[in-house]
């Protein structure tokens, strides 16, 4: 059994692949990180964007999305992570030109529950006006 330092790192490490996946748009490889039960969060009142969403749902949008960007994906930078036992904490920037010509650059603070290795729920919280005016016509 891990040590709390070596939980920590682990979980971590975890989240880091977690969002290189997310960067890559390759959803497939995204759900991979996800438990069958995970949830996610997304902060605000958004139409088709904020609420809570189960793995399919979670895998069904970011599918979607990935259609408004050139790249195919939206790049997410963590810069900064705190893990304790099985929650971790992360302050990320993204990045994206959008077909639409404009340009999403939103900043976040996430947080993740894991277990048994995989991401349980996580919450988004992040400036939702941004994504009022960048994806909603």
């Amino acid at each position: 059994m891990p040590n709390e330092a070596e939980l920590r790192a682990t979980n971590k490490s975890i989240i880091e692949e977690f969002f290189k996946a997310l960067s890559s748009g390759d959803v497939v490889r995204i759900g991979k990180f996800l438990s069958d039960d995970c949830s996610w969060w997304i902060s605000g009142t958004v139409a088709g964007i904020s609420g809570t969403y189960n793995k399919t749902e979670t895998l069904a949008l970011l599918e979607q999305v990935t259609q408004v960007y050139k790249s195919g994906a939206l790049k997410i930078d963590p810069s900064n992570m705190i893990a304790e036992g099985n929650r971790v904490a992360v302050e990320a920037e993204s990045y994206a030109e959008l077909h639409n010509g404009k340009v999403y650059n939103n900043l976040y603070h996430y947080v993740f529950d894991l277990e048994s290795g995989k991401i349980k729920s996580f919450k988004e919280y992040m400036d939702t006006q941004h994504v009022q005016d960048t994806f909603v016509e």
